[in-house]
């Protein structure tokens, strides 16, 4: 197998905003009649990636909204990830324990969802090849809200700084196919991002669209292996540090056509403190 580490040049879809100026919204289930499932398109951009590998502790946080984390044990098999009822009972607390010890001034962890991706065409979430952030900051409030039953406890918890990281790891061994690239946040403008309203039956999230600026500098961590994790960071309270980091799967054209197919989890918390 050729080497899949070092850098590289793919490509990665980014956002392009609605002609007309207009509200850019995605339906996640059947639109209404006389709707279209999206109101805004994508362009594909060439990108240069830079490997992270061997320089894990240069990147953190508050300053990029990504951090690398190794040598990470976990109780999961393999198997055991194929059932969501294991992966709620045993990876969350996993996954709890892992923020609460590496998040600084973290006392409380929420999660709230979890995504198991694999880049196989009869998989029901595949790797996303898109420029993407998960949550607006509004989104971010909205998650605080919901996921927090007691109101008062939630207003309290509003009041003081709270994060939502992302949890993500491989589930079967080093990446070899569709890696996870990630933008360091001081290389992204504000005005690259777009809040997309994502519209479902009952309810109305946001996420950020992603604009291609050359000035971005995009990253990703070769041979991530079972035991390594990648925090990434998608909304922030605090003054004077890195919101969220845009990222997006990539195609490594390096990998052999008889690659193993990548198969990740991400799972989604509120970071209190």
């Amino acid at each position: 197998m050729p080497s899949l580490a070092g850098p590289v040049t793919t490509h990665i879809n980014f956002f392009v905003p609605p002609a007309d100026g207009s509200t850019p919204f995605t339906y996640v289930d059947k639109p209404p009649a006389g709707q279209p499932e999206k109101n805004h398109t994508a362009a594909e951009h060439a990108i240069s990636v830079t490997d992270i590998r061997g320089h894990e502790s240069e990147y953190n946080l508050d300053k990029d909204a990504f951090q690398p984390l190794q040598h990470i044990s976990s109780a999961m098999s393999y198997e055991a990830f194929d059932s969501d009822e294991t992966v709620k009972t045993t990876y969350y607390s996993e996954v709890e324990d892992l923020l609460l010890k590496n998040v600084a001034g973290a006392h409380k962890v929420v999660i709230f969802d979890h995504t198991i991706r694999k880049h196989n065409p009869n998989a029901y979430r595949q790797p996303v090849n898109y420029a993407h952030v998960d949550q607006t900051p509004y989104a971010a409030e909205q998650r605080v809200r919901t996921s927090i039953k007691d109101p008062q406890e939630a207003e309290a918890l509003l009041r003081g700084r709270y994060r939502i990281i992302n949890v993500w790891r491989p589930l079967n061994g080093k990446v070899e196919s569709m890696p996870l690239a990630f933008a360091s946040a001081a290389s992204v403008a504000p005005e690259n991002l777009h809040p997309v309203q994502r519209r479902y039956p009952h309810y109305t999230g946001e996420t950020m669209g992603v604009q291609f600026n050359p000035g971005q500098r995009w990253f990703y961590w070769s041979g991530i292996d079972d035991d390594e994790r990648i925090l990434i960071k998608c909304s922030d309270t605090q003054e004077g540090v890195a919101h969220h980091v845009p990222h997006s799967a990539f195609p490594d054209p390096r990998s052999p056509a008889d690659a193993k197919p990548r198969e990740s989890i991400e799972v989604r918390a509120i970071v209190f403190g």
